[in-house]
């Protein structure tokens, strides 16, 4: 059975970054038939926020990515603290006492002298006399994961044949001075016992694969599949982690990007495919191929997802809007001439109130100087509405009769009389939606 997790911080608002990770771990598991289970990493007591927590849910549910069942690392802390028990009887856990202030100066030495910051494993050489001697200091002693110093090496399902040396790599900490177990054990120990089959995330998590591919060894678990994708940059190649709070996910269903718009593009962007809109769910699982996934940076650019949401809006049926556009005051009768004469006009949802102000209200005509004459003429011979089918040919037809004006210098300074604008819809289908005849 495939299974797999999406394992997010509860410390702020989910963004394009994690809905990349969330939306390939769900895929695999919808494709598969398999299990797709929401992780919330909550083992920092202080950052960690249940409001965080409901956002994460909110803005999934928001995506249509359900899951099938909800764990939190908090109610587990247990599972935790007997592997670390296992380690330390193994052997590969000790108790370190250096100060955040001390590390940084050996890091700032090694670099000093052309050696990578690993960390030196002066630990190892304490007694428990100086151990303690320490302890009764005040300090107290953080856990290190003792590394086998080997090639760690696994095949990748984006990057491909993955060989990093252990040695060049610090002994990760799993357990801080406070007591706080950190990501790199709780995530080993729930992706053993949960039966994870396929980690999905991003590349800037490779080294923490290859430390904790030793970890589940030392631990007796079954590997899983592991995947890093790349990273999303801005559209000139610049970081993202300076713009991520304009790019969390509430805040572009704010500005009404639609779901499928933006799940039709995080499905495909950095694959070989084109990105082309889909219209469900199960489109999008059955043309997702992860091997199709680059490992070069990924350009994301914000702006292109209202092109999509355009597309999107422009082939929903009236039963998908039919609670936006009776808000609006839209009465019954015409709320499906409404939809068909905007559907092709809009960008978002919210374009919805700028025509329906228009049909209701009126708009502020654009009139050339030199048609004012024309257009005051013109609206002598229109009646007040309500207007029929046929009213904007009928209207026209005698405007011509009456001025000579024909073609475009006839047709194009009455739209934009009507409606303010030089392209739109139809005309005809504009008039009878008109609740006030145009004025100048």
């Amino acid at each position: 059975m495939t299974t797999t997790r999406f394992a997010p911080s509860p410390t702020g608002y989910l963004h394009v970054g994690n809905l990349r990770t969330a939306l390939f771990n769900w895929l695999i598991a919808q494709k598969q038939g398999g299990t797709f289970i929401l992780r919330l990493d909550d083992t920092d007591p202080e950052r960690s926020k249940p409001e965080y927590a409901e956002a994460i849910k909110e803005d999934l549910t928001w995506l249509g990515l359900t899951w099938d069942r909800i764990e939190q690392q908090s109610t587990r802390l247990d599972r935790y603290t007997e592997a670390a028990d296992k380690l330390r009887d193994s052997g590969r856990f000790y108790e370190c006492f250096e100060t955040p202030t001390e590390l940084d100066l050996k890091r700032k030495k090694q670099l000093n002298m052309g050696k990578p910051p690993v960390y030196d494993r002066a630990a190892l050489e304490l007694t428990e006399a100086q151990k303690q001697a320490y302890r009764d200091e005040g300090r107290t002693g953080h856990w290190r994961f003792k590394l086998n110093h080997e090639r760690i090496e696994w095949t990748d399902g984006i990057l491909g044949d993955i060989s990093i040396d252990a040695a060049s790599v610090s002994d990760p900490v799993l357990i801080r001075g406070d007591g706080q177990v950190l990501y790199t054990l709780a995530s080993v120990v729930d992706d053993t016992e949960m039966g994870i089959t396929n980690v999905v995330r991003g590349s800037d998590h490779v080294t923490n694969t290859a430390t904790q591919i030793q970890i589940i060894e030392a631990l007796g678990g079954t590997l899983p599949g592991f995947a890093h994708h790349s990273l999303l940059t801005g559209p000139q190649g610049e970081a993202l982690s300076k713009r991520l709070g304009t790019l969390a996910l509430r805040d572009l269903r704010e500005r009404g990007v639609e779901p499928m718009a933006l799940l039709s593009h995080m499905a495909r962007l950095g694959s070989a495919d084109p990105i082309e809109l889909r219209s469900s769910h199960a489109e999008l699982i059955e043309g997702f191929d992860l091997t199709k996934f680059g490992s070069a940076p990924t350009k994301f650019d914000v702006e292109d997802l209202f092109p999509l949401t355009h597309r999107h809006l422009g082939t929903l049926p009236l039963e998908a809007v039919a609670d936006d556009i009776a808000a609006l005051g839209v009465p019954a009768d015409q709320a499906e001439r409404f939809w068909r004469v905007s559907r092709e006009n809009i960008t978002t949802r919210a374009d919805l109130a700028g025509w329906w102000k228009l049909f209701s209200e009126g708009a502020t005509p654009l009139v050339a100087d030199e048609d004012r004459e024309f257009i005051a003429q013109a609206l002598t011979m229109l009646p007040e509405p309500p207007y029929s089918d046929s009213a904007w040919s009928e209207w026209t037809s005698a405007v011509k009769e009456a001025t000579g004006r024909k073609g475009k210098g006839l047709f194009m300074p009455l739209r934009k009389a009507v409606t303010g604008q030089e392209r739109g819809p139809d005309m005809a289908d504009v008039m009878p939606l008109l609740q006030k005849k145009p004025t100048l």
